[in-house]
């Protein structure tokens, strides 16, 4: 995947990725016994990304004056096919993906020299993790309507709300907290609150595990939860546009995940169909298998053409906001269709729960939901090419 991309830096990253995973990270995941939908000790994962951070990999996506490699945004993507395609349970921790130096990247433009000192630089070290709470148990694509509030006393914000399905939130050290700090402006005023998670008040609550069967996510519950008004971050009432600034970007971000999973369930597919035997021979002499084999084939490259010109788009700092959610609406469902054909495929070995290609088809089916869902994505599709007819009216 990606290999038109020849910037010595990231043909470098990849080889040292996969020379991490090969020779260290497989086989401590063998040696602990550690699974897909096991909870990782939180020793455990601080231990992978201080080790990612020595190889000079955990925040290669930053900027170089940020301690990164100065990689642009296609070449972010065949990281993260790479590490998606891997096979490895922790990947998703080698670049701090559900963590570390991705969630806050975009971000740190907005932080205060303090704020950098205490809490992003610790991320950019593989020293702390934070995750970003903005959806709620009643407010999930209608990102305006949350109802976690910040009141101000004094020098203080009191915190109340409950936030849910946060990403990255078990093994957080503190969260980017999306609250509301005027109720009665229109819209509300949205702020956003960087909150240590272990202070008195907060909850994190990981009473439910999504279909993959990681525990990934959790629910996170303020009670009275007192923090100074100079962790407010990127300034009172600028929350809003803040996590907007992130959510095209992170949309095209996705989609690699996607397609290394989608790869590795079409992998297992062509290797499976030329082992298993049929009627005297192997199944991918079937016209049937042939035609989800070369289905498979043309929707992975198809995506993967997708991925690398809105990459560009994004690059070229072009406004990527009807790109990036047709690449994250075709390819959710393009690679979910392709982990759909490898169950299909495997057969009854496709449906046994922990098998690979069973795990990608579960993780896959989630893609639809992350980030905004297909209909959102469809609905911002819509505005963006009816604006134009819309204006001339």
């Amino acid at each position: 995947m990606f290999d038109h991309l020849t910037n010595p830096t990231l043909i470098e990253t990849r080889a040292a990725i996969r020379r991490y995973i090969d020779e260290e990270l497989l086989p401590l995941e063998r040696e602990l016994g550690l699974g897909s939908e096991d909870v990782w000790p939180r020793d455990v994962l601080r231990g992978v990304w201080r080790r990612s951070s020595e190889l000079g990999l955990y925040a290669a996506c930053l900027p170089v004056q940020l301690g990164g490699k100065g990689l642009d945004i296609a070449e972010q993507c065949a990281l993260k096919a790479d590490l998606a395609a891997s096979g490895a349970v922790l990947a998703p921790h080698v670049l701090g993906d559900l963590g570390g130096p991705p969630r806050v990247g975009n971000m740190l433009k907005y932080a205060t020299p303090e704020q950098l000192a205490n809490y992003f630089q610790p991320v950019i070290r593989g020293e702390k993790s934070t995750c970003f709470a903005l959806t709620e148990p009643h407010s999930g694509s209608d990102a305006q309507s949350i109802s976690t509030t910040a009141v101000a006393d004094g020098d203080e914000l009191v915190v109340n709300g409950r936030k849910h399905y946060i990403s990255g939130a078990p093994f957080a050290d503190f969260a980017i907290v999306m609250c509301v700090t005027d109720a009665t402006a229109s819209p509300p005023a949205i702020t956003a609150v960087l909150i240590d998670l272990d202070l008195p008040g907060v909850r994190v609550s990981t009473e439910y595990v999504p279909m993959s069967g990681q525990h990934i996510d959790a629910d996170i519950e303020f009670t009275n939860v007192r923090v100074p008004r100079a962790n407010i971050f990127g300034g009172e009432g600028n929350g809003f546009k803040l996590g907007m600034s992130r959510i095209n970007v992170n949309r095209l971000l996705h989609c690699p995940t996607m397609l290394g999973l989608a790869t590795t369930a079409y992998q297992a597919s062509l290797e499976y169909a030329g082992k298993r035997r049929q009627f005297g021979g192997p199944i991918a002499r079937f016209q049937a298998i042939q035609h989800m084999l070369a289905d498979m084939a043309a929707a992975l490259w198809a995506c993967e053409s997708m991925i690398a010109q809105t990459a560009a788009l994004a690059d070229s700092g072009a406004d990527l906001r009807m790109k990036a959610a047709a690449c994250k609406l075709y390819i959710s469902e393009r690679c979910f269709e392709v982990a759909d054909k490898a169950v299909q495929i495997h057969g009854n070995v496709g449906v046994t729960r922990g098998h690979p290609v069973e795990q990608a088809f579960r993780k896959l089916r989630m893609f639809r939901i992350f980030t905004g869902t297909s209909e959102i994505q469809r609905n911002t599709i819509a505005r963006a090419i009816l604006e134009p007819m819309q204006a001339q009216a």
